[in-house]
């Protein structure tokens, strides 16, 4: 029984761990759905969906500690998706994502 003990103790710095994400988003009355997604160690993904009927602006802004932030941005018409994706160059611990979204008139 100790030998299985020590076994799955081994085994448990193996388990891949997701990063934390933190999100501020800046809607501005637009109807836009964000979902995040750790893709490993230094990249992340951020998926924004249009559910209102006008098209839409979005600025993201990816902070990762003392590296420079990273922005992505995209134009959503309506009930259009979009995947914006960032790499840095060293392991993220915690992801800051700023989301800022305007209707495109």
């Amino acid at each position: 029984m100790k030998k299985i003990i020590t076994l799955l103790a081994l085994l448990s710095p193996l388990a891949v761990q997701a990063f934390p994400f933190e999100v501020e988003k800046e809607l501005n009355g637009t109807e836009i759905n964000i979902q995040t997604l750790d893709l490993g160690d230094n990249t992340a993904s951020v998926t924004l969906t249009n559910y209102g009927e006008v098209d839409t602006i979005c600025r993201v802004r990816f902070r990762n500690g003392p590296e420079v932030p990273r922005v992505r941005q995209a134009t959503l018409a309506a009930g259009e998706t979009a995947n914006l994706v960032v790499t840095f160059s060293s392991m993220v611990i915690r992801m800051r994502v700023n989301v800022d979204c305007k209707q495109n008139i």
